[in-house]
């Protein structure tokens, strides 16, 4: 019997095809112009061998080994039930509680988790855990975190990074030259976090550039995009867009009525331009060297920016380097000279590229989302800044002109995350990690932050419950029935949470006594009323649960970002301290940080192709997102699985790298520098940048001696190279992209790949 049902994942809608019991295929949604291949992993996934099938206790930990100290990873689970598991985590967290505080509690839990916003891992735990006690959580994320804590300062508020930006079909029919800093990626432009119905960047930049945007891409790789390529050195952004200034200020060209009527602290952005600070003026042949950009395109590229309509991006990516802050700020410092801020498809925006649905059309109004509670500890990090909290109990630290103090922390509860894929040093990490007295995992999969738990809960997939997709950037809803049972012993998350607070008292806390049917029919008519209040009318639950999917009118008003402002900034002010554009910001100013002062600057990384490191490691490493699966999501599956050489992630060179260390196609090669190591599968490409090598995120972390920091990755993780700094004191965002390593043939037998199958097991 073939039944077929409605759901969706990050990367799109799809129905599912159900042949006894088992998922053996999907289809994608008949909506979906450009659906993700990425749906073709799922089957494979769901039913793979590297499935959590029932809970586990670390052996030592259970022998009582809690005072931490020793290395998670490389000691053999033990199978328990799950009274028995339950029991342990509650009497974990009550005994943490009263002897260290809730704060001592760190609830970690970041990730993409699933597409469904009821059983939402992280939002799950954070009941739970604020239910019962509270807990220290984490602030900002790992996408655009710096971007997250700057640009209230500068503008006002976040908006322009996660958007509403300028929409695609205002680009199209008032911009001419459209420059991406940072490039834009095709397969970034299929993920929606909380799943889609439709991707459509592909066809929205064919008809950008068909309607006669000439777009222009600044990055060390080519984009899959159309359009031109101006390859420049990774973390140098910020120096070319000051010598693009330079030319506007020298040559008259930058718009002086718009700087005075609506932005404030020029002069002091001038000033340094022309030297006055440092005597060095920066020009396009200051930056040229630094850049690897030649100086006369550098001012032929200023000059067409000034004489034609413009539109200026940045992807996310490029504030996940140290002194990531800069090329953001004078991002927009550069689109204010040029005076096209508040008018249709002008001005900057950030995020093209970066994630689905940015540029198109969307309504205002909520997406389906669980409701949280109040946190009792008051206690926070900035997300990135996990291992420092880990090494440092009670240490001080500057966030945003604040001064703080990590927590003392004991026990790590994490769900629907994995940092041992996205936090960089994972060497680092792993002898931090040891510092906990108790780990607990929620996970479908044996991935590396079960693997160096100390109980892991077998959770079931979102094919294996009831739930709804909903994204801000999307105007479908998807129904995600129920595809199968769940697997082996597998739980929901809010059941597996609903017994932990019943154990410690609070159930009715937790669930306000709600089962996760009546929480969905409740949280979809609560956007449905938001919608109605929107005049936004959609169906009914019941209507919606038959149909599979909602579906929200296109928006008949295009959205222009500080149009507003643009039109009267006086009666409608940014929200910052002037109600202008901050181009030099008093505020940041007065914090004192060297490493963030009071308006965009060139601060030289200490890890880029100029830096001296550069003479021991000379390749400069982009870890980015993959194409072939989210993050470490699906990494089983096919899709990623087939673009794997022998086994090892693909390493991207150029071929005259490649050269000069005797290298080849399809070798196995060895990534390194001083934090640590990986394999990979040589790939050689001249659509990147010599002197650059990408490697791809979400390699499951599979160390060649397990619990042993420093062993070599033997399946391609870029974090065992990326260092663990924040990009300021102001906004101690990750600094991935700030990386320098050394590639050389691997001469020695190939180690193989173990991370897809479970660890050890021992009996109890």
């Amino acid at each position: 019997m073939t039944e077929l049902k409605p759901h969706a994942a990050h990367w799109g809608a799809f129905t599912a095809v159900v042949e006894h019991g088992r998922l053996t295929g999907v289809h994608p949604f008949a909506r979906d112009p450009e659906p993700s291949p990425l749906l073709q992993s799922i089957a494979n996934a769901v039913h793979s061998p590297s499935r959590i099938d029932r809970p586990y206790v670390r052996r030592g930990w259970l022998a009582g080994d809690r005072a931490g100290g020793a290395p998670r990873g490389g000691e053999p689970f033990v199978s328990v039930s799950w009274e028995r598991a339950i029991g342990l985590v509650a009497d974990e967290i009550a005994r943490v509680r009263a002897e260290h505080g809730a704060a001592s509690i760190f609830g970690g839990s970041y990730g993409w988790s699933s597409a469904g916003r009821f059983h939402h891992a992280r939002q799950q735990l954070h009941r739970m855990l604020a239910a019962t006690g509270g807990y220290t959580a984490q602030l900002t994320n790992y996408s655009y975190a710096t971007g997250m804590t700057l640009m209230p300062h500068i503008v006002g508020s976040n908006e322009c990074i996660y958007g509403p930006v300028a929409e695609w079909a205002d680009i199209a029919r008032h911009a001419r030259l459209m420059v991406c800093f940072g490039g834009m990626r095709y397969g970034n432009g299929q993920v929606h976090s909380g799943g889609g119905g439709e991707h459509l960047m592909q066809r929205t930049v064919r008809e950008t550039v068909a309607a006669g945007v000439r777009l222009i891409s600044v990055a060390p790789v080519r984009s899959d995009l159309p359009g031109e390529w101006l390859p420049i050195r990774p973390s140098t952004d910020t120096a070319l867009m000051l010598a693009l200034a330079h030319v506007l200020l020298e040559e008259d060209l930058a718009d002086r009525e718009f700087l005075a009527r609506y932005t404030v602290g020029f002069e002091h952005l001038a000033g340094y331009l022309r030297g006055a600070e440092d005597g060095v003026a920066k020009s396009p042949a200051w930056a040229a060297p630094i850049t690897g950009v030649d100086a006369e395109r550098i001012a032929a590229l200023a000059r067409d920016c000034a004489r034609l309509p413009t539109m200026l991006t940045a992807t996310w990516a490029l504030q996940r380097a140290q002194y990531g802050e800069q090329p953001f700020w004078m991002l927009v410092a550069l689109a204010a000279m040029l005076g096209g801020i508040g008018r249709p498809g002008q001005g900057f925006g950030f995020g093209y590229g970066s994630i689905a649905g940015m540029g198109t059309p969307r309504s205002e109004v909520p997406s389906v989302s669980l409701p949280s509670l109040g946190n009792p500890a008051n206690s926070f990090i900035p997300v990135a800044r996990l291992t420092d909290m880990l090494e440092n109990p009670g240490g001080e630290y500057q966030y945003n002109g604040q001064t703080l103090h990590y927590p003392d922390t004991r026990l790590i509860y994490w769900a629907g995350g994995n940092p041992f894929h996205h936090h960089q040093d994972l060497n680092r990490l792993q002898r931090a990690w040891a510092r906990a007295e108790a780990i607990i995992v929620n996970e479908p999969w044996w991935t590396g932050v079960a693997r160096h738990a100390d109980i892991v809960l077998p959770a079931t997939t979102t094919l294996e419950r009831d739930d709804i997709s909903s994204s801000g950037r999307d105007r479908f809803i998807i129904a995600m029935h129920q595809v199968i049972p769940p697997q082996h012993q597998a739980r929901n998350d809010f059941d597996i949470f609903a017994d932990i607070a019943d154990a410690l008292g609070v159930r009715d806390r937790f669930t306000e006594q709600r089962d996760p049917a009546t929480w969905l029919r409740i949280l979809y008519e609560r956007t449905r009323s938001a919608a109605a209040r929107s005049g936004l009318e959609i169906l009914d639950f019941d209507r919606f649960w038959e149909a599979g999917f909602a579906e929200f009118p296109a928006p008949s008003e295009r959205v222009v970002p500080f149009a507003s402002f643009r039109q009267d900034p006086a009666q409608s002010p940014l929200r910052t301290p002037s109600g202008k554009i901050e181009i030099f910001s008093e505020t940041i100013a007065r914090f004192g940080y060297a490493d963030c002062p009071g308006h965009p600057l060139w601060l030289e990384p200490r890890e880029y192709l100029g830096a001296p490191k550069a003479l021991r490691f000379p390749l400069h490493l982009l870890s980015v997102q993959p194409a072939s699966r989210l993050h470490g999501q699906m990494d089983q599956g096919t899709v990623s699985v087939a673009t794997k050489i022998a086994g090892r992630e693909p390493l991207s060179m150029h071929p005259a790298d490649a050269a000069r260390r005797g290298l080849e196609e399809g070798m196995i090669v060895r990534v390194f520098n001083d934090r640590g190591a990986c394999l990979a599968g040589l790939v050689l490409t001249e659509d990147l940048l010599e002197g650059v090598v990408m490697l791809p995120t979400g390699a499951w972390f599979d160390p060649l001696e397990p619990g042993s920091p420093g062993s070599l990755c033997v399946h391609g993780n870029p974090n065992v190279l990326t260092e663990d700094i924040g990009t300021s004191r102001l906004g101690q965002g990750p600094s991935a992209h700030s990386c320098l390593v050394e590639v050389e043939r691997w001469g020695g037998p190939v180690p193989p790949v173990k991370v897809h199958v479970p660890p050890p097991i021992a009996e109890a």
